[in-house]
């Protein structure tokens, strides 16, 4: 059997359509809810409910178990790895996050969790994800309202610009991945992914005053980008979790400090066709979020 696990998710409910053609019924899907076939209960939290969830499972995607303070992802992910080599999965390919977020606060639990990967007694693929173009949507729209009366974009960006990707282009490298090993494993060829890192970054880099252009499309005026001090930022963020706020802060000021633009990509070499035009999405997704 293929395993994909958060299939409630985005990023896992796209990898399991994908692969839908390749592995037909020797594929499952696996999130907390999940009842049996063909999406079985894994509940990260709940760690007696991954033994029989991951029976007979020979590949196995592992979605990273996503946003959550740092101790609770470690021990969801530490339950996985654990359950995993307690079942016998031959091959856990692992989605991670890529190296120009190296200096971000989510990306602890990623390191930690390819480190002990790489202890594992299976083989590991490690697809290491570019953020996401709808990252770079929503700090378009969570300055909209200010942007409509005022005809200015205002974030702690300063000049810097991040590297974002189309989610759809990274189910795609997933999907492509998880397929070869399932044929590597079932036909016992080589295992072509074994031990490999994939920097799935984005091929192209946005900043403030793109976001302002893409928020010009969506309102049908004009728009200018001015920077802010990240501490304008912090008393927006009161509303939100603690650790979903220091991830926020985390994030604007790395692009502040133009640390999250990529130098290089695995990415287009693992696709098919080229990248997806993530300007084009960001605008997409940005007259898709505002008022009716």
């Amino acid at each position: 059997m293929i395993m994909v696990t958060g299939v409630s998710g985005a990023l896992g409910g796209a990898i399991l359509d994908g692969l839908r053609p390749v592995a037909g019924e020797a594929l499952l899907g696996a999130s907390s809810k999940g009842d049996g076939q063909p999406v079985r209960r894994a509940d990260f939290d709940r760690p007696e409910t991954l033994a029989e969830a991951f029976t007979g499972v020979r590949v196995l995607v592992f979605v990273s178990a996503g946003y959550a303070e740092d101790d609770v992802v470690l021990a969801r992910h530490g339950a996985v790895m654990r359950a995993a080599a307690a079942a016998g999965v031959e091959h856990v390919i692992y989605t991670s996050l890529a190296g120009s977020g190296e200096r971000l606060s989510i990306a602890l639990a990623h390191r930690w969790t390819e480190a002990r990967l790489a202890e594992a007694p299976f083989d590991v693929t490690v697809l290491r994800n570019g953020l996401y173009a709808e990252l770079a949507a929503g700090m378009a729209l969570a300055g909209a309202a200010s942007a409509a009366r005022s005809g200015v974009f205002t974030a702690p960006l300063g000049d810097g610009r991040l590297s974002v990707v189309a989610r759809a282009d990274l189910a795609a490298v997933a999907v492509r991945v998880a397929a070869e090993a399932w044929s590597d494993v079932t036909t016992g060829a080589p295992r072509r992914h074994a031990g490999r890192t994939y920097e799935l970054e984005g091929v192209d880099a946005v900043g403030g005053h793109d976001l302002a252009r893409a928020l010009a499309d969506a309102l049908d005026r004009p728009v200018d980008y001015r920077t802010a001090p990240l501490g304008e930022l912090r008393p927006l963020l009161a509303g939100l979790e603690a650790y979903q706020a220091g991830h926020t802060i985390s994030t604007f000021a790395n692009v502040n400090a133009g640390l999250l633009e990529a130098t290089h990509s695995d990415l287009p070499a693992l696709l098919d066709t080229p990248p997806l035009p993530v300007r084009a999405l960001i605008t997409a997704a940005v007259k898709a979020g505002l008022p009716a």
